[in-house]
């Protein structure tokens, strides 16, 4: 796979619109000869700060309600409260495992679907257990401070590299920014030669 682009992706999981792009966005990954750069965020880092975030959030709700509806997928909203950061930890632990895909799927369906708080331990050890993680691995990897370390190192990639929000793919030079962006990343594919036949 010496040929694959590489895209990487700057993710929160507290992002409705990374719920959104959950959705869709492995298309970039099946579809293309591409290698994902995971880039897990953690609190409130690429997403609004929580003053902001507390104007918008009665636009954002009935945004992303519409967009739900159209896409046919469920919305329960978790708790306010909920802080992303073990969740984004865990994913480190399910990428190492080979289950990245799964460990996203099932957050953003605890998370957004089911309206779960993805702080708690136990909201996560069921998902670990449903994706075929080890619990004992698990629980450590989620508040362990390296991984916490490198959600912050994360952030800081981020912003060097030109990202402003979540979720942000980025392809050499080329920033997409949104879950209404996917398209543009795979026409940009389709132009770097990337696509599968």
């Amino acid at each position: 796979m010496s040929d694959a682009v590489d895209v990487h992706l700057f993710f929160n999981f507290r992002s409705p619109y990374c719920y959104i792009a959950s959705k869709t966005m492995f298309t970039v990954f099946d579809d293309y000869r591409t290698r994902l750069l995971w880039h897990p965020l953690g609190g409130w880092n690429g997403r609004s700060p929580p003053e902001r975030a507390q104007l918008k959030r009665p636009i954002a709700r009935q945004d992303v309600a519409r967009i739900a509806r159209r896409l046919g997928i469920p919305l329960d909203p978790p708790p306010a409260e909920t802080d992303p950061t073990r969740a984004a930890a865990g994913s480190l632990l399910a990428e190492e495992k080979g289950l990245l895909r799964p460990y996203i799927v099932e957050v953003m369906r605890a998370e957004w679907a089911s309206g779960r708080d993805i702080g708690r331990g136990d909201v996560l050890r069921e998902i670990g257990n449903a994706v075929g993680l080890d619990a004992p691995e698990l629980e450590s990897a989620i508040d362990d401070p390296a991984r916490h370390a490198r959600l912050e190192r994360n952030w800081k990639e981020a912003q060097r590299r030109g990202a402003m929000g979540v979720p942000t793919f980025i392809i050499g030079e080329e920033i997409f920014w949104g879950q209404d962006r996917i398209d543009h990343v795979e026409e940009h594919l389709c132009e770097l030669r990337a696509r599968r036949l």
